[in-house]
């Protein structure tokens, strides 16, 4: 099968899906590729939703399947320092090269071959805004979604096609610290200046994140940004600081997110603005219980827990149990020259096959 899913390959990577800047609408390439396939594959019940800004789904579903896959078409921008054409699958050295082979596409065109070779029930779910941390397609649906739709959801992140039940929660802040304009020699500089604001709070998160670490937490944190001012003789009336937090899996990405929002006063004048909120895998309360017994039930190989966070906790977050299961490795992802082995390809095709077929 592996000719036909390196030709659904070639034209997925084709279709310019670069987030940002996001320009797709339902009329977008991608779409006019995909439907006619899924039509010819037969049986299949499609429906597209326009979420607006960029973000469409496309559930398609035959029969009354029990598993669902989740598959984002979007990619990170293409970026410079390429050696192959970006937007067109080259073929080298046992690897599928191109933006979106690994990271996701090549888990796309592996269904999309699947579909055409077996009528067994099937429920594919295609987003388009998970790169940049949207998430809105996946919260939309799981709006709606009723308990027990699905025994299990397969997000098809490149995972080297191991089974992966538990990743960090990802949290991503903006803060502005006010302060109060003035001339640098006063006195009240220390007080009312918003940059040493921030750095007091800033100060605060690193030793709190430090004593996460060494209590065995797990937590990550790291400022990205921090700007303000005007110049070194005026007080600085704002502060703007832009910080990320890796949660353990597991863990309350909204008990995180109060806690390191609240380390200095409340006097100190902030304005927190949460640019992202997505949970870890399994999400707070939840545990890996029901994927844990679909994988022994199906003799899949689990792997350790990743760092990277997935739309997979999205559905954990309402109960539907998840697993994250992809051919390809993360270390090829967002990279220049990004590439899949088809020999990830070829693993991944025969997996999903035989969950289909089985489930």
């Amino acid at each position: 099968m592996q000719k036909q899913v390196l030709a659904h390959l070639a034209e997925l990577v084709r279709c310019d899906t670069q987030n940002p800047p996001r320009k797709i609408g339902t009329d977008h390439a991608i779409f006019s590729y995909l439907n006619p396939v899924l039509d010819a594959a037969g049986g299949f019940s499609v429906a597209v939703t326009d979420h607006g800004d960029g973000r469409i789904s496309l559930l398609a579903v035959r029969g009354q399947p029990r598993l669902l896959f989740n598959v984002h078409l979007d990619t990170v921008p293409v970026g410079d320092g390429w050696t192959t054409p970006p937007l067109e699958m080259t073929i080298a050295d046992n690897r599928a090269y191109g933006r979106g082979t690994c990271d996701i596409k090549g888990a796309a065109a592996v269904l999309l071959a699947i579909a055409g070779q077996t009528d067994a029930p099937m429920a594919l779910l295609f987003s388009t805004d998970e790169e940049g941390a949207s998430g809105c397609c996946i919260r939309s649906f799981t709006e709606s979604l009723p308990k027990d739709a699905y025994d299990l959801v397969v997000v098809a992140e490149p995972t080297r096609c191991e089974a992966v039940l538990a990743h960090r929660g990802y949290l991503s802040v903006l803060g502005e610290f006010s302060g109060e304009a003035g001339h640098s020699s006063e006195p009240r500089a220390l007080s009312d200046n918003a940059i040493h604001k921030a750095c007091q709070w800033a100060d605060a998160a690193i030793d709190y994140a430090a004593r996460e670490a060494v209590s065995g937490n797990g937590l990550c944190f790291n400022i990205g940004t921090m700007n303000g001012g005007s110049g070194s003789n005026v007080i600085a009336a704002k502060s703007n600081v832009h910080w990320s937090a890796r949660i353990p899996p597991g863990g309350d990405s909204d008990a995180a997110l109060a806690t390191i929002c609240t380390l200095t006063e409340p006097a100190r004048r902030v304005n927190w603005n949460a640019r992202f909120n997505g949970s870890a895998l399994p999400a707070f309360g939840s545990d890996d219980q029901a994927a844990r017994d679909f994988c022994q039930c199906h003799g899949l190989t689990i792997g350790q827990p990743v760092d990277f966070w997935t739309e997979a906790s999205l559905f954990s977050t309402v109960g539907q149990p998840a697993i994250v299961l992809g051919p390809g490795n993360i270390e090829q992802a967002h990279t220049a020259d990004e590439w899949v082995d088809l020999e990830q390809l070829d693993r991944a095709t025969e997996t999903y096959h035989r969950l289909i077929e089985s489930a």
